[in-house]
């Protein structure tokens, strides 16, 4: 029987075998594209991160208002959406409700309890999100239909009146969205628009 074998590949006399890998040269180039690539992508991904943080915000608002509606016909009683403004939130001397409020722009009281149904959204006030100008306190009746404490008109009835404007310093475009309030029940969140913010 005969056993064939493969002949090896044997480099000529006075030549060397090149180990497999990469060049300096090549690695710095690669660094060098890395590094540009990164500097392009960083700031996109911060404009992504704050624009979605600008509308977790008005979400969270969003969901505080329809909290605290719901929450009234369930209770068939007066539920309240809270101001950061402490005027704003009572309708005069011995409001209780209003008084709970306090400044916490965003919590959710209900009759003259003095815990909160919904807190405050924590986010509020920090660098990457503000509240611009007065939250409006919307008081929520029984049937679900909101008033500005002590008014006996639906807020801003026919037309959509802004409850809260929230702003990024950390956006030069796009960097405000206005929640709304029509008829004393429609609730919306407007496209971000531009602006100053303080």
């Amino acid at each position: 029987m005969r056993v064939l074998s493969h002949p090896r590949a044997v480099p000529p006399a006075g030549t060397s075998c090149r180990a497999a890998g990469f060049t300096l040269v090549e690695l710095m180039i690669t660094i060098a594209v890395a590094a540009i690539l990164l500097m392009i992508a960083v700031p996109s991904f911060n404009n992504i991160i704050n624009s979605n943080r600008l509308t977790t915000a008005a979400n969270t608002m969003v969901n505080a208002l329809n909290t605290a509606r719901m929450e009234a016909i369930k209770r068939n009683g007066s539920v309240q959406f809270c101001s950061n403004s402490a005027s704003t939130n009572t309708s005069g001397s011995g409001d209780t409700l209003g008084s709970n409020c306090g400044t916490s722009a965003g919590a959710v009281y209900a009759g003259t309890s003095t815990t909160p149904v919904l807190a405050a959204p924590p986010g509020l006030g920090t660098t990457s999100v503000q509240i611009h100008g007065t939250v409006a306190a919307i008081r929520f009746n029984g049937e679900g239909l909101g008033y500005a404490p002590g008014s006996t008109t639906p807020f801003d009835s026919g037309t959509l009146g802004a409850v809260v404007d929230l702003c990024s310093k950390a956006l030069s475009s796009n960097n405000h969205i206005q929640v709304s309030m029509a008829t004393g029940t429609i609730i919306t969140s407007g496209t971000p628009f531009t602006g100053t913010c303080p």
